[in-house]
């Protein structure tokens, strides 16, 4: 794509316009951390499945695309009516290709018109209810760029943070820290990978050496509880995700059918 001249995106979106959201559902069949995690299964389901199901739960997404290189994601997203799948480049799908771009090519694929687009990862099987409503909802009615979901940092917070001498050992503060209880800390918060929204004309601006130019100037947030969204990047991930779902499953009373292992396949 020729790059465009940097500009600051000025949304024309406005609150009544929310019902035209496409949500693109973004997952590649490789995966350094954990290989081949889009494809993995959780209790059973292929992860996308949980995306899917989130997004046809919104009142404001009308158009579900699926952008994938991986055939087990494109197998899992046809069991689902109204789901269209963008077949993505190799190019699109190495370790070095960016979000935004593999989401510039679903859209204009696919010949979509709509001026609200929702990114969506598929290997998060937990996001809290209405997330991608409260998402477009904020974008629609704040005329903002984009609209991402943030979670608290918790314990792992900056002023804790150090570099380790990889000679001697020696700890190295990223910060010069005073605080001493956590209760303390200044609140921070960290993007969590439940959702972003974004107007098409910030998806659509590019420019070179910033990477986050996508999403725009006026950067808004949702704030989510520690545990809502669950990022699949580890095993460990997939095992806090397989006993979230089981302990929602037993408070329900409906537990899931013949359940498996986390990663299995």
């Amino acid at each position: 794509m020729t790059p465009l001249k940097h500009h600051s995106p000025t949304s024309s979106i406005h609150a009544q316009d929310t019902r035209s959201a496409t949500a693109v559902i973004i997952g590649r069949a490789g995966s350094k951390g954990l290989p081949g995690k889009n494809a993995k299964h959780l209790l059973g389901r292929p992860l996308i499945e949980y995306t899917i199901e989130h997004t046809l739960a919104s009142k404001h997404v009308k158009r579900i695309l699926v952008s994938t290189d991986c055939s087990q994601i494109k197998n899992a997203a046809r069991q689902f009516a109204n789901v269209e799948i963008i077949d993505r480049p190799a190019h699109l799908a190495s370790d070095t290709a960016t979000v935004d771009s593999a989401v510039r090519h679903a859209i204009e694929n696919s010949k979509d018109t709509s001026e609200i687009i929702v990114i969506l990862y598929a290997n998060i099987p937990l996001r809290p209810d209405r997330l991608i409503d409260r998402a477009i909802e904020r974008l629609a009615k704040s005329g903002a760029d984009s609209v991402q979901s943030y979670a608290p940092v918790g314990k792992y917070h900056p002023y804790w943070e150090s570099g380790i001498n990889e000679t001697d050992g020696n700890v190295i503060p990223f910060f010069e820290n005073t605080v001493y209880r956590r209760q303390d800390l200044p609140p921070l918060f960290i993007p969590d990978g439940g959702v972003i929204a974004v107007t098409r004309t910030s998806l659509m601006t590019v420019i070179p050496d910033q990477p986050h130019a996508f999403l725009g100037t006026d950067r808004r947030a949702i704030k989510t509880e520690p545990g809502e969204v669950v990022d699949i990047d580890s095993p460990i991930d997939l095992m806090v995700a397989e006993a979230i779902l089981r302990s929602r499953a037993i408070e329900n009373s409906t537990p899931h059918t013949q359940p498996q292992p986390a990663g299995a396949t």
